[in-house]
């Protein structure tokens, strides 16, 4: 049989959606070898296996440590070491009890009504950054202004230096883009440097939190220590993890949502017109471009779901976007519709590993789009859209526009 995905075509990045709606249209859960895992793309699949508490993200919790290190050496994961003490044992990677520690020892900083008081910082910053691309001509969107929001705001939160955002992003990229298909020796490289530089930053960090604490996220984590919450090690990988995911995903969706608002310019309108709507506006954005595609489970035990049997350690990828664009679930579900009601989508996951952040993303987009309509009378494109390739993220890395006041 024809492997029903190749994130390595040419144009898959740029339209992944003809392939997801072939995928959707197989019977079953088919298997795809590059993976070595059954693809999931309906929306009653995906949302089926995300909810079920026996399907775990770490093979770790079912299998014994030597088989662990052997699937662990199979996916190159394996002569890391800074990769393997701080990401593969991150809160994402980890399921269970430890799973639910973790988050119950971040939690209170994500809450939407502790973020609310980052409101007045994002709108702020948005402000000052988004005054000179306005009537400048072309610019890219994602260079000048999108790929520098989200590292800025979780900074802030967490308590990094401002002037190491730009930084920051760049390394969360490598770590993250490893988790692809794709895992070259040189993408294995970067991923284990970027992670030791992270690592130095974030000790660094918490030593001068320890000598005089702020209100921020590492001097409320030394305190969760204290308490014997986390040790020290996952203390380090959570943070890291928290800025990983804080960096790349958002600026994804903004660039995607953008274009998206851009390719229905009756939706932008209708959004121009009714500024209330935004809150709604994107979580559609969200549903229509999840930057955040693919994720995996095992099954920790023999098990039966969606229609069939299945033994302890299946492999299954969740395709989150091709559940978002699921006929079955949304009517015309390629349109961006900012009125579409109810907001059922899995752009932030579902269950156990729902995103910690997505208040914190929304609040990023609700600002942002907030202040460009407000401020501008037209946005148009200025050049073509280049965007990422693969299936671990979704967005354009470049998205040339011209913002007419």
């Amino acid at each position: 049989m024809d492997q029903p995905l190749d994130p390595a075509a040419p144009d898959f990045g740029a339209d992944p959606w003809p392939a997801y709606a072939r995928l959707r249209a197989m019977p079953g859960l088919p298997y795809w070898q590059a993976f070595d895992g059954h693809l999931a793309s309906r929306m009653e699949d995906v949302r089926a296996i995300a909810l079920d508490r026996r399907m775990v993200r770490s093979a770790a919790a079912f299998l014994p440590p030597d088989e662990v290190r052997r699937l662990q050496v199979a996916g190159n994961f394996h002569d890391m070491p800074f990769h393997e003490r701080y990401v593969q044992t991150s809160m994402l990677e980890v399921d269970g009890p430890d799973h639910d520690r973790l988050r119950r020892a971040v939690f209170p900083f994500f809450t939407k009504t502790r973020l609310e008081s980052l409101r007045g910082f994002v709108t702020d910053w948005v402000a000052r950054e988004l005054t000179p691309l306005i009537g400048a001509g072309p610019v890219d969107f994602i260079e000048s202004l999108a790929a520098h929001l989200p590292g800025q705001v979780i900074g802030h939160l967490i308590g990094t230096d401002p002037a190491l955002a730009s930084q920051m992003t760049t390394w969360s990229e490598d770590v993250v883009s490893y988790f692809d298909i794709d895992r070259s020796a040189a993408k294995k490289a970067r991923a284990e440097e970027a992670t030791r530089l992270f690592a130095e930053l974030l000790e660094d960090l918490y030593a001068a939190r320890r000598a005089a604490p702020c209100d921020d996220l590492m001097s409320a984590m030394i305190g969760a220590e204290a308490k014997g919450l986390l040790t020290h090690d996952e203390l380090i990988a959570t943070i890291m993890q928290i800025l990983h995911a804080g960096h790349g995903s958002t600026i994804d969706v903004i660039g995607s949502g953008l274009n998206a608002l851009i390719g229905h310019p009756d939706q932008m309108e209708a959004l121009r017109a009714e500024p209330a709507l935004m809150p709604q506006a994107v979580q559609e954005m969200f549903r229509h471009s999840a930057p955040l595609p693919f994720f995996h489970r095992y099954a920790s035990e023999d098990l039966t779901i969606c229609g069939q049997d299945w033994p302890k350690g299946t492999k299954f990828g969740l395709l989150y976007a091709s559940a978002n664009r699921d006929p079955a679930a949304f009517a015309d579900p390629d349109r961006l519709d900012i009125r579409r009601r109810p907001k059922v989508h899995l752009a932030f996951g579902a269950g156990a590993h729902v995103c910690l952040g997505n208040n914190l993303a929304r609040l990023n987009m609700e600002v942002l789009f907030s202040a460009l309509l407000a401020r501008t009378r037209a946005i148009e494109p200025a050049g073509p859209v280049l965007w990422k390739t693969g299936l671990q993220a979704h967005g354009p890395r470049s998205l040339p526009l011209t913002l007419t006041a």
